[in-house]
């Protein structure tokens, strides 16, 4: 115990108060928000561009028979920093916007990670404190694609200058509400104003996106691994050459994974004159690049078996809301909102991971987006429905009959235990028994006997079988009390008695 005091013990002043272990935290000062604010607007852009050049660093450094050149490669570098956001460019009049998604989820994570750093620092926990935040980040990814687009206006690439604004601004703001939003709260908010079935058929939606994306994955890579010796056989030689398709294939895998997604769920896609489809094939030529090799050179009448993966997502889904209501219909309701989240997404997706591809036999890639949603929305809604509503609780069913039979059998209910409860009074009020098995008069007689005060009225009430105490009084056998005597008082106060006959 002297240990543990002397490890705890308090150290402030004699006579101080102890202070609160709730200590607000002090204000930040004006001048911390700004350098805040400038490090959250200027370090993804720093890193992104840093990145990129470094990238075409090596690739022009390993390639043979080339001459690296460091004012060259940060020229270049700006282009690759608009391709890492998305934005179309153009090579000697060439269009080239399917772009590699890779380079743009690094380039978004980095960015929600520093818009949540920069809100832990300037103290911020509610939404209005991100709004500055996400405001910087967005203004400056915007302005640094317009400043790019207007230096690269006299190259051989070519840049749209409003492109250039509105892409990497509007991708860099949502990646940076997608870091502050855990830290200020917005879910909660948001849960908070949304319908709790939208909320559990959104959650549920987003881990049907998932396992979909999952599904693409694994069959892209079952695929590839099939056909490791076409895609060996796609390396050159050199290093350079090598190197740089081994990461060209690398950076382009998330678009690869989409559109075996789409191949998993139906629609399949395309390549120029090349569709892959589940229920069709059209051949055509493929570009030399290994993240390729694995498109099938023919149909295979085995590949709708593959539809059984979208059918047990959609199970997976329908099992995560199997529980969240005993009503079946609003648990339909929440698949249906997941399926519209999982349609939405794949939409996103399918848009991000085509484009144009120069004006060649490759041109274009494409995944057909407006039947890919259908078909996914059906995949989630379908079996998802059936086994929500299905393996859920259901709600007890009422008795049968119409209301007004209800309504008869408590009001017979209640006449029961009224005339019950009657019966019960009015056997409290009959004759009582007493020892020698005679019975006792009614109780108003005996409150009568007790209004009497003279001697004829004391007489009267013996002849009705009492005494003057209330005790019953022996009577002889054969021998009955008059039972029809009524008593009167004359008005003038003299209690005279009548009888029933008239006789006095």
């Amino acid at each position: 115990m002297r240990i543990m005091k002397l490890l705890t013990r308090d150290e402030r002043p004699p006579g101080e108060e102890p202070v609160s272990d709730l200590v607000p935290e002090p204000e930040v000062s004006r001048a911390k928000r700004v350098r805040v604010l400038l490090a959250a607007a200027c370090a993804p852009l720093l890193f992104s561009y840093t990145a990129v050049a470094t990238v075409l660093a090596v690739v022009a450094f390993a390639a043979d028979r080339s001459r690296f050149s460091g004012i060259g490669t940060l020229r270049a570098a700006g282009p690759g920093w608009l391709a890492s956001w998305q934005v179309g460019l153009e090579f000697g009049g060439h269009p080239l916007s399917v772009l590699p998604l890779l380079p743009t989820i690094a380039v978004a994570w980095f960015t929600a990670r520093t818009a949540s750093r920069a809100v832990r620092r300037i103290g911020g926990g509610t939404p209005a404190d991100a709004v500055p935040v996400v405001a910087v980040i967005a203004g400056s990814h915007a302005l640094f694609g317009v400043l790019i687009a207007l230096l690269a206006g006299g190259s051989p690439v070519g840049v749209n200058p409003l492109t250039a604004f509105c892409v990497p601004g509007l991708l860099a703001g949502l990646a940076a509400v997608a870091g502050t939003a855990k830290r200020c709260g917005s879910p909660a908010t948001l849960r908070e104003r949304f319908d709790p079935v939208a909320v559990h058929g959104l959650r549920a939606g987003a881990l049907g996106l998932a396992a979909l994306i999952a599904c693409g994955a694994a069959v892209f890579t079952t695929v590839t691994a099939v056909s490791w010796s076409t895609v060996d056989g796609l390396f050159e030689p050199g290093l350079g050459a090598s190197l740089g398709l081994f990461l060209l294939s690398v950076a382009y895998l998330p678009n690869a994974v989409i559109a075996s997604l789409s191949f998993t769920t139906g629609p399949g896609f395309s390549v120029g004159s090349l569709t892959v489809g589940m229920f069709g094939y059209r051949e055509g030529q493929l570009p030399g690049v290994p993240v390729l090799a694995g498109i099938p050179s023919h149909h295979a009448v085995w590949w709708p078996a593959l539809l059984l993966l979208p059918a047990l997502v959609g199970a997976l889904v329908g099992w995560k809301i199997r529980a969240i209501d005993e009503d079946p219909m609003l648990r339909m309701r929440a698949v249906a909102v997941a399926g519209a989240l999982v349609a939405f997404g794949c939409v996103v997706l399918g848009t991000l991971a085509g484009g144009r591809l120069g004006d060649g036999p490759f041109d274009p890639v494409s995944v057909p987006v407006g039947v890919a949603s259908v078909i996914t929305f059906c995949w989630i809604v379908i079996p998802g429905g059936f086994v929500a509503f299905f393996t859920g609780a259901h709600e007890a069913p009422e008795p049968p009959g119409e209301p007004g039979e209800d309504t008869e059998d408590t009001e017979d209910t209640d006449a029961t235990e009224d005339i019950d409860a009657t019966e019960v009074a009015e056997a409290d009020e009959e004759v009582v028994e007493s020892e020698e098995g005679e019975a006792a008069e009614p109780d108003e007689v005996i409150e009568a006997e007790a209004e009497f005060e003279d001697e004829a009225e004391a007489e009267l009430a013996r002849e009705l079988g009492e005494d003057l105490d209330g005790t019953p009084a022996e009577i002889e056998p054969g021998s009955e009390p008059e039972q029809d005597i009524a008593v009167t008082e004359s008005t003038d106060g003299s209690g005279d008695e009548s009888s029933p006959g008239g006789d006095r």
